[in-house]
């Protein structure tokens, strides 16, 4: 399969978090799009993720650790991982999801 980013229609997930998704068998990746101020409450799932700050200020907690990231910054969230985050201004974020991210599908 191929895929060109532009063509991939942008979801909702929660307020404020924009998502470009794409699935293969056994990963996901998102590309977001986040709003300052835009808050993911306190969660954990299954998935081991990578979040990559692309773009902004984010500040994201994992397991009661908080820092802020920008961009190039790089968090690896091991599964069951509690974790929480805030755009403290416009960001554009990845995410690499495995096993897949059934939750976004």
């Amino acid at each position: 399969m191929n895929f060109n980013l532009d063509s991939i229609p942008s979801k909702e997930i929660m307020p404020g978090y924009h998502a470009k998704l794409v699935h293969a068998e056994h990963m996901s990746i998102a590309f977001w799009e986040v709003e300052e101020g835009a808050v993911v409450p306190e969660h954990s799932h299954m998935n081991e993720q990578i979040m990559h700050v692309l773009k902004g200020r984010f500040e994201f907690t994992v397991n009661g650790n908080t820092n802020i990231h920008v961009a190039n910054d790089l968090v690896v969230i091991p599964p069951h991982a509690v974790h929480s985050g805030k755009a403290l201004t416009a960001c554009k974020l990845m995410d690499v999801f495995s096993p897949v991210r059934e939750a976004y599908k």
